[in-house]
């Protein structure tokens, strides 16, 4: 299997099976519910480790919780505590109706400070950070390859302050200098003991100490949305190479979703939550949407988008109603290739729909299970007048009544059920969309 990877711009092939495979990828900052765009990643990797499962890989999939950021602290001065534990529950109670299960692990910021504070230590005694007025910073300058994942170099505007948290310049050497560790202030309702005084983490470092805490020193994949490739992964490579750690070999950005053409994003108050979708459209409906496209590309969320989504759903669902034979279409493998190359779900779906065209239930319930859509096989319990309607029939065909079975098959009908007879008994399926 091959993935595109940010650090190098090319596909990269990954070690054959069992690997192993270990994935880090960035969760979300909890302040509020999450929007469908903090939603993709969590998909993403959920769907990717399945598949990698599938073909004989180990994988450990690793996804965080920021509970400790600027963000939090200005949702709920004196209360932020209570606020990101609220969120996290938010988080993992809305992510779990996407039906697709867990991370192996969920590490949370505020769970992980001891190997926070370690991991600073190292640097400063190594020479890559330094305190300064309670605070900690990360030396730009000591990392020559700074700018590499990026592609931004040198000293020029785009790489002063690389963080979107509040750090005075004052205390820094080099603009460019993000912080490790902030001393605490008044009324932030949250700290920690630490070398240089009570305080806790900046932003970057928190994931660089998860992943090597859960993952090691070097794994294989590390993921998340594009927007997050400066600074965050940026520094995040900074700091763990830095102290000669090759942390991940492989870095997968997923694209942006857009509402009306703008980046979804908290900060702009353009957003749709993913309770909000969930509620409206359905798991199944927003699985099928996320499928439509290409990992690395953007996507647009729109009642269009979501309604053709719809669509396609209903088509997978019929397909396991329809009595037609199969007729030859594409085999396993023409969907395993995709995959295969570059994670490409647009060309899978292409295939599942010739499957369904094609009543290939077999393959299609095969390949529905790999993104957690086997749901899409099942059919749905009758409701009860049509199981008494269904039993009042079959009561006046073991009479002979054929008449009144008869009426009774039009009226099942008429709700949009019918009744497939199979020697004495039957089977009641909805009727096709």
């Amino acid at each position: 299997m091959r993935l595109y990877d940010t650090l190098t711009r090319r596909l990269q092939e990954l070690p054959p099976p069992p690997g192993p495979i270990r994935m880090y990828v960035c969760g979300p900052t909890v302040y509020q519910r999450i929007h469908v765009g903090n939603a993709r990643p969590f998909v993403l990797s959920m769907w990717l480790a399945r598949w990698l499962r599938h073909g004989g890989y180990d994988v450990t999939l690793t996804e965080n919780i920021t509970d400790i950021n600027d963000k939090i602290y200005a949702a709920a001065p004196g209360a932020s505590a209570k606020l990101a534990a609220e969120a996290s529950d938010w988080y993992v109670e809305d992510t779990d109706e996407l039906g697709l299960g867990r991370p192996d692990h969920e590490p949370k910021a505020t769970e992980s400070i001891p190997e926070i504070v370690t991991m600073i230590e190292e640097l400063v005694s190594s020479g890559h950070a330094y305190p300064a007025g309670g605070d900690v910073y990360f030396r730009v300058s000591s990392y020559p390859d700074y700018g590499k994942l990026s592609g931004r170099h040198g000293d020029d505007e785009a790489m002063h302050n690389p963080s979107e948290e509040d750090e005075p310049d004052e205390l820094k050497e080099d603009p460019r200098d993000f912080a490790l560790w902030k001393a605490h202030k008044e009324g932030e309702d949250t700290s920690w003991d630490s070398p240089w005084g009570r305080g806790r983490p900046g932003w970057h470092i928190e994931c660089s100490a998860m992943a090597e805490r859960w993952l090691g020193p070097v794994f294989e994949i590390h993921g998340g949305g594009l927007d997050l490739v400066f600074p965050h992964h940026e520094n995040e490579i900074a700091q763990s190479r830095s102290l000669g750690h090759p942390f991940a070999q492989l870095w997968m950005h997923n694209g942006i979703l857009r509402l009306a053409g703008e980046k979804m994003s908290k900060s702009l108050g353009n957003i749709v939550s993913l309770r909000q979708a969930l509620d409206e459209w359905g798991r199944e409906t927003l699985l099928v949407y996320f499928l439509g496209g290409h990992w690395r590309k953007p996507l647009d969320f729109s009642d269009m988008s979501l309604g053709q989504a719809a669509s396609q759903v209903a088509t997978f669902k019929n397909a396991f109603l329809n009595e037609l034979p199969p007729i030859a279409t594409r085999p396993w493998d023409d969907f395993a290739a995709a995959l295969d190359d570059d994670f490409n779900t647009p060309n899978a779906l292409a295939i599942l729909h010739d499957w369904a065209t094609g009543t290939q239930k077999d393959l299609l319930r095969r390949g529905l299970e790999v993104f957690g859509l086997e749901t899409l096989a099942e059919l749905p319990e009758p409701p009860e007048v049509i199981r008494d309607l269904a039993e009042q029939r079959q009561q006046a065909r073991r009479a002979r009544d054929f008449e009144r079975a008869d009426e009774l098959r039009r009226e099942i009908e008429s709700w949009r059920w019918e009744v497939r007879d199979a020697g004495d008994d039957y089977t009641l399926v909805p009727r096709p969309e």
